[in-house]
């Protein structure tokens, strides 16, 4: 294969289900690449749990048929919510199997642009050209660490990311920094797993989220009202949830409402059932890091406060910060010609850069379309949205070169 109509560049829970919707256009050559879940597989440490409630971690498929619980039946493993880690990854290798079983596995290394579509250079030195390109590359580019921290060597200084497997801290002085889910969920996995933890944050108070039931109970609603006031996507709290679920109404209001409603349901916080599982691990709330330096074999922090901490290894849960410059395989000239504001690029319907051709999924997509896709049930969407996108123009381009108007789809 030397030439497709689109190439989809990314093989997790955006990628896949970008796919399953486009290999629904009738006569359209979709072209994923990538290794399938693999930043969950390589990046998320073993025993983790999804903080996203059942109903908020299908992936998208057309018909919605492939669901957790279509896997669940089919496979028959018995696992509930909260979803544990290594089921989810399994999930998305079936997942892909049912919807992209030719998924070329191959690293692209380079897209460029050209003066009609794109050329995709591969790890091997193979090309391939694209009329258009779809960048589902996830995270994993954009994770974060402050600038207090950095220049130390990696046996001191970390990133949640960056392991698969904690047990190796067993044993060790190990300060994690952060307030969201991966800081506190591997605070909780170092923890039990006989390391000596301990939290720093910068939050005054750790924000501790429920399900929607548990919501339901806490506030003394009846599930009528609670299905008023909170969307099944399962993001963003009461009433701005309903409005975040709706990317093409939030992507109309003002900017400055648009980045409230971003703030308010993508703060740092952790599921409410991690409480229990921290109760024993000391926190210092309302800090921050000033300045850190190796320290014999060690690592000694500073606080704000004046205090010092002298541990075997800081574990950074600060999170990511888009940057669609960081995706390495765009070209410097491509990165360059794309529209951004603080890294993330400036999207149009169908999630279509300003780059004509270029789509981003994910987490690049929240300043344009809100805090929705920066989580898996973003992905039914922005598959949809991308379909729509795509289509219209098959159809258009179809027109221009005398073909019948047949762009049904599938």
């Amino acid at each position: 294969m030397t030439k497709c109509d689109v190439a989809v560049i990314g093989a997790g829970p955006y990628g896949l289900s970008a796919t399953a919707h486009l290999r629904t256009i009738k006569g359209l050559d979709v072209h994923t690449f990538g290794e399938p879940m693999s930043f969950w597989e390589r990046n998320m440490p073993v025993g983790m749990l999804l903080r996203s409630g059942w109903a908020a971690s299908h992936l998208a498929d057309p018909d919605q048929s492939l669901t957790l619980d279509r896997y669940k039946a089919a496979t028959s493993r018995r696992f509930s919510t909260p979803v544990p880690l290594d089921c989810f990854i399994d999930y998305g290798h079936w997942f892909q199997r049912q919807v992209v079983p030719d998924l070329d596995q191959r690293k692209i290394v380079r897209v460029e642009s050209k003066p009609k579509g794109f050329r995709l250079i591969m790890e091997t030195g193979e090309t391939v050209t694209a009329d258009r390109v779809v960048v589902a590359a996830g995270i994993g580019s954009f994770a974060w660490r402050p600038s207090q921290l950095a220049g130390l060597p990696s046996s001191l200084v970390s990133h949640t990311c960056e392991h698969r497997d904690l047990r190796p801290f067993s044993g060790k002085r190990v300060l994690v920094i952060g307030s969201g889910q991966s800081a506190l969920e591997s605070a909780a996995l170092l923890h039990e797993g006989g390391a000596e933890v301990e939290i720093v944050a910068r939050t005054r108070q750790i924000r501790w989220l429920g399900g929607t039931i548990s919501r339901t109970f806490q506030h003394g609603l009846g599930p009528t009202v609670s299905k008023l006031l909170y969307a099944p996507t399962d993001v963003g709290p009461a009433g701005i949830s309903k409005i975040v679920a709706r990317p093409d109404l939030t992507r109309r209001l003002p900017r400055s409402i648009q980045d409230w409603l971003r703030k308010r349901s993508i703060r740092p916080a952790g599921a409410r059932w991690l409480v229990a599982r921290l109760q024993n691990v000391p926190m210092s709330i309302g800090r921050s890091v000033v300045s850190a330096a190796a320290a014999g074999g060690q690592i000694r922090v500073r606080l704000d406060d004046g205090s010092d901490k002298t541990v075997d290894h800081v574990l950074l849960g600060t999170g990511y910060r888009v940057d669609a410059s960081k995706y390495d395989f765009l070209s410097p000239e491509l990165a360059k010609a794309i529209d951004c504001f603080q890294g993330y690029p400036r999207l149009r319907e169908g999630l279509e850069s300003s780059v004509p051709g270029l789509h981003f999924l994910g987490a690049p997509a929240i300043w344009s379309f809100g805090a929705l896709m920066q989580f898996v049930v973003g992905t039914h969407y922005a598959s949809r949205a991308l379909l729509r996108c795509v289509a219209g123009k098959a159809e258009v381009r179809r027109a221009q070169v005398g073909e019948p108007l047949s762009a049904e789809v599938a």
